[in-house]
């Protein structure tokens, strides 16, 4: 297993080159590690509204992050146990601008140690392709590769993503976006978390600090007898952030 993680790290790197980072996001979640079991489905249904934010286009034609709604339906698939397959489709909008789009669909693969809810220290790598819709991105295709670190701590989890994206046009402008996410388990049906998002920039060259995105949530996880949800109110630290963004993902066993 650790064979493979390091083989798919290796193959994404080698044709690397970074994602700018755009006005708005249909995915808010910082990731656990954990997988769907072999031979079931899951579906996470992603959406987040932006209340106040950002309001000049990334590039010309682009959608605004300010008023406006962001999702997908997140379909998976445990292939292994210790490989989830993923697809991300419909992925759509609506903003002042544009109105209703669709923004495109994604691919994802995710390799994690396995059960690692039950160990307390656990890792894996998540990595995305992404086919993108004009407004959505100005670049058709891009990626994200996204290492993951944990511990669970009972009750307390710290887990890392050092996330890099690309846009297929150069080793030395991969993007460094990490999230991370800091959270206390009341028990085994409520936790409290704080998250933080951000985007430095190119690694060749970094933001200013004030052109940085950096945005923190407050997040609270309920699992219920149907699904699970997670929902949040995120915080722009930055004059470069959305100053309000509410997330809401819902998430259910399929079979």
């Amino acid at each position: 297993m650790h064979k493979w993680i390091l083989a798919a790290a290796a193959a994404v790197c080698l044709f690397a080159n970074p994602r700018l980072a755009s006005a708005q996001t249909d995915e808010i979640q910082v990731y656990d590690a954990d997988l769907t079991p072999p031979g079931k489905f899951n579906l996470t249904w992603h959406n987040n509204y932006t209340p106040d934010g950002i309001a000049t286009p990334a590039f010309v034609g682009a959608n605004v992050a300010d008023k406006s709604l962001n999702g997908v339906t997140e379909w998976a698939w445990g292939v292994t146990e210790w490989f989830e397959a993923g697809l991300y489709l419909p992925l759509y909008s609506h903003d002042k601008n544009l109105g209703g789009t669709y923004n495109g669909f994604k691919l994802r693969a995710l390799f994690a140690v396995p059960h690692a809810a039950e160990r307390k220290f656990f890792y894996g790598a998540n990595f995305e392709f992404s086919i993108n819709q004009h407004h959505w991105d100005d670049n058709r295709f891009s990626s994200e590769v996204r290492p993951i670190i944990g511990w669970h701590l009972k009750p307390w989890d710290f887990i890392i993503n050092p996330i890099v994206d690309t846009e297929y046009d150069g080793f030395k402008n991969l993007t460094f976006a990490p999230a991370s996410r800091i959270a206390y388990n009341f028990n085994e049906k409520w936790a409290l978390a704080a998250e933080e998002y951000g985007d430095f920039g190119q690694f060749h060259d970094l933001s200013s600090a004030s052109n940085q995105s950096h945005q923190l949530y407050a997040v609270v996880d309920h699992t219920m007898k149907a699904f699970e949800f997670e929902a949040g109110i995120g915080f722009g630290l930055t004059p470069s952030s959305d100053k309000v963004t509410i997330k809401l993902l819902i998430i259910k066993d399929l079979n």
